[in-house]
């Protein structure tokens, strides 16, 4: 059981390790010395550059469309085939979002002056795929965590993102109070709205009732129960199971 144990979580630190490693990749082609980059700017120019978001979009319209399109709806129901292929429908909708967001972003660095080494459609091609085979190499990794590692692994991914950015977003924070350009009442206030707002998030989650429920004699043989009382505890928002 231990072996097992710390085999997923070697997996799980494997595997978020190479995301980490993955955000500090710049797309080829870019000449990122020039601009006295940063970790933040090195991984807004990486090959993992769009995160899990276009999967994420895809995952969620093809949600949508199963609620209110019945072929779907009946093909989520029809056992694991059906779901083989709604996750293929939803891998090549990724797809078109990734090459569509990452063209974008492709044809925009080759606006900026001296950032792009060649900025042709050469390098918006590499560019483009680059980033597209970022998202899906990171749906990979997130399948893996799932599969062999602990938790969830697109929440985990997700997580381990804000987590390396808090103490960044922090810093900066306190740098523009020192500076006077916003106020400690502000971030005070949004601070206390942000941990009011997950409290209140947490106990809508988790609110149950308990219901009275009453068993009556069983009869085993020449053995009796008697009559019990429990209490059922039922999930009153029902979204998040």
């Amino acid at each position: 059981m231990k072996t097992e144990l710390a085999r997923r979580i070697a997996i799980t630190i494997g595997a978020l390790l190479l995301f980490r490693l993955g955000t500090q990749i710049p797309i080829a082609g870019l000449n990122i010395s020039t601009f006295s980059p940063t970790l933040d700017f090195i991984s807004r120019l990486s090959i993992f550059a769009l995160g899990l978001i276009p999967y994420l979009t895809a995952a969620i319209l093809i949600r949508l469309l199963s609620v209110v399109w019945r072929g779907l709806n009946l093909l989520e129901r029809s056992g694991e085939g059906g779901r083989r292929k709604l996750a293929r429908a939803t891998l090549g909708l990724t797809l078109g979002l990734a090459a569509f967001q990452a063209y974008g972003i492709a044809s925009a660095l080759t606006a900026i002056p001296g950032l792009v080494r060649n900025p042709d459609g050469w390098f918006v091609l590499t560019a483009t795929a680059s980033m597209v085979g970022g998202v899906f190499v990171l749906v990979w990794l997130s399948e893996q965590i799932t599969r062999h590692g602990i938790g969830n692994g697109l929440a985990l991914i997700l997580s381990v993102g804000i987590v390396v950015a808090l103490p960044r977003d922090i810093a900066g924070i306190l740098d523009l109070m020192r500076q006077g350009a916003i106020s400690s009442n502000l971030v005070l206030g949004h601070a206390l709205f942000w941990i009011a707002t997950v409290v209140v998030i947490v106990l809508v989650e988790g609110a149950r009732r308990n219901i009275s429920v009453q068993f009556g004699a069983l009869n085993f043989g020449t053995r009796q129960l008697p009559v019990r009382d429990a209490m059922l505890s039922v999930k009153l928002n029902s979204a998040g199971s």
